[in-house]
């Protein structure tokens, strides 16, 4: 399934988060995978996914430029796919 503005996602509960200078790592304790989030403003949105109903609530609330969207959606759908965050 598709992310889009309108998906709702939360941090997986199986995975911690370490900062780094660069942004910070992200190790899911199911599957073992790592990882990175190249940039503090991508943790940001990590962090906040579930305090917020939507993905395009969480860019609001973080400051998220719309011209940035785009690309800070494509990264979002990849970290489904590692099963870092959740959808729904």
């Amino acid at each position: 399934m598709a992310l889009t503005l309108q998906s709702a996602c939360s941090l997986s509960p199986q995975v911690a988060l370490r900062p780094e200078p660069f942004g910070a790592l992200a190790y899911h304790y199911g599957n073992r995978r790592l990882v990175f989030l190249k940039h503090p403003d991508m943790v940001t949105v990590v962090k906040s996914l579930s305090d917020h109903p939507t993905i395009a609530a969480t860019f609001d609330a973080c400051g998220i430029a719309d011209e940035r969207r785009p690309s800070f959606l494509a990264a979002l759908e990849n970290l489904t796919k590692s099963e870092i965050i959740h959808v729904g």
